[in-house]
């Protein structure tokens, strides 16, 4: 990224667009589905999706789960849809059978054209199956567009658009991507064209049927955050050439799985009820009923220069987050829970210093081990192979 600035209108960029598209399909599970870029973020991303296939006054089925999908469902709101927001506990992931119960009460004079969900729940560290939530749609016999919210999930644990029949997905590029803020990426299909093509709401930024004829060529009917694509293309580079994208997704498995390790070895617990549902991208540690999690994490900050995220929404002071996505190793991950494990102890958690570290270190010295034995059997894993079966 850290170059001059190319002109936006010239030959060079035209081939990096080219370059960059096709390698954004693969990211996202797909063969038929076309790329999207805006120059904006995740909540620029959650209205070029709304305002491109839903009309005024369409019927919207949502689904509060945590901090993103109740805002997800508010800028829909907000953008003139009716939506039907269904409230679940945060800390529960998006059931296929409250999808369908739902689906199958419509009404059908007046149907729901879009069912909005998000993958993995940023604030709660939950992901939903979304191969089931369109198993659920066509259960009900349903015509709902499926639109889902990948932004932290996207290049960090498995997204099959064309296998789970996705709609139209979303994703920003400060996450899986390992670029900084600025750049909004959806992959839309078939039907969410059709859609685009013969309706939607009034709109022109977000329009996306220029930038599709637009990018035909290498361009784009604005100007584009040129250095960001720049990015984009090493950190594509990177995921899909260089590691392999079944190797990224079991990368986030295995240092998830060291996380949750310590989480365990401290007493305490995860939002998230149910293990299958545990996320490979957040954990949302809960904090014992006397500590205020903001406390833990200006600690954690002013000692350590250590980042957590806060508690988001009604989670505010009950929750802290550990992220653990991206560019991100080992020794990366043990930094950090050895600086939380410090900062849960100034703020009077009855942890023991070093036990979460010790169980994380035995989670990755397992996985060495395991390794070096396949290496010397002359035996391949895969990162597919190891992927929970969460999908």
């Amino acid at each position: 990224m850290d170059r001059p600035i190319v002109d936006h209108r010239g030959p060079e960029f035209a081939n990096l667009t080219l370059e960059i598209l096709p390698p954004l399909r693969e990211v996202f599970g797909t063969a038929t589905g076309s790329i999207v870029i805006y120059p904006t973020s995740g909540t620029g991303a959650w209205e070029a999706a709304l305002v491109n296939v839903l009309a005024p006054g369409d019927r919207v089925l949502a689904f509060n789960y945590g901090h993103f999908s109740n805002l997800f469902a508010q800028a829909a709101r907000r953008l003139g849809f009716r939506v039907d927001e269904v409230e679940l506990g945060w800390g529960q992931a998006l059931s296929a059978e409250v999808v369908e119960e739902r689906l199958r009460a419509d009404d059908r004079t007046a149907p729901y054209k879009a069912v909005l969900a998000l993958h993995n729940e940023t604030s709660t560290g939950v992901t939903s199956s979304v191969s089931s939530i369109r198993r659920a749609i066509d259960a009900a016999g349903h015509d709902a567009l499926l639109i889902v919210d990948a932004v932290s999930s996207l290049a960090s644990v498995d997204f099959q658009f064309d296998a789970w029949r996705v709609d139209v997905a979303l994703a920003g590029s400060q996450k899986g991507l390992m670029l900084p803020p600025g750049v909004g990426v959806l992959c839309v299909g078939p039907r969410a064209i059709a859609s685009a093509a013969g309706g939607g709401s009034p709109r022109s930024f977000f329009d996306w049927r220029p930038i599709l004829v637009d990018n035909a060529a290498g361009f784009f009917p604005y100007t584009p955050a040129t250095l960001l694509l720049f990015g984009l293309r090493e950190a594509l580079k990177m995921l899909v050439v260089e590691e392999g994208l079944p190797n990224v997704f079991a990368r986030h498995q295995y240092l998830a799985s060291g996380v949750r390790a310590a989480i365990e070895a401290w007493d305490l617990r995860l939002l998230c009820e149910f293990s299958a549902n545990y996320s490979n991208t957040v954990s949302a540690l809960v904090m014992p009923q006397d500590v205020d999690s903001g406390r833990v994490i200006a600690y954690a900050r002013d000692h350590f220069g250590l980042a957590l995220g806060v508690g988001l929404g009604r989670l505010k002071g009950k929750v802290l987050r550990i992220g653990h996505l991206g560019a991100l190793n080992e020794l990366e991950v043990l930094a950090t829970l050895g600086g939380l494990e410090l900062a849960l102890k100034g703020c009077g958690v009855p942890v023991q210093l070093g036990s979460g570290v010790a169980a994380c270190q035995e989670v990755f010295a397992l996985r060495q081990e395991q390794g070096t034995r396949l290496e010397q059997s002359g035996s391949q894993v895969t990162g597919g192979q190891e992927q929970k079966g969460i999908q």
